[in-house]
């Protein structure tokens, strides 16, 4: 199974950033979406940004993600 973890975009550098997950913060390539800023929340998958959401539907990835064991 393949699982895209959303998380919030804390620091850019060139065509990476940053992503805070509750606490751990990881590189993502922003190679597929240039655009993307401090502050959106992204879902990444294997090491790329795939999706810019709604902080909305962040709170509730993770909500979800925690009641499945995926995330504390």
């Amino acid at each position: 199974m393949c699982l895209a973890i959303p998380g919030e975009v804390v620091k850019i550098e060139d065509d990476s950033c940053f992503v805070d997950y509750g606490g751990v913060s990881r590189e993502a390539s922003t190679r597929l979406f240039p655009t993307v800023k401090v502050g959106d929340f992204v879902l990444v998958h294997a090491g790329f940004v795939i999706q810019i959401i709604d902080p909305e539907e962040a709170t509730e990835l993770v909500k979800l993600s925690q009641e499945a064991g995926f995330r504390d």
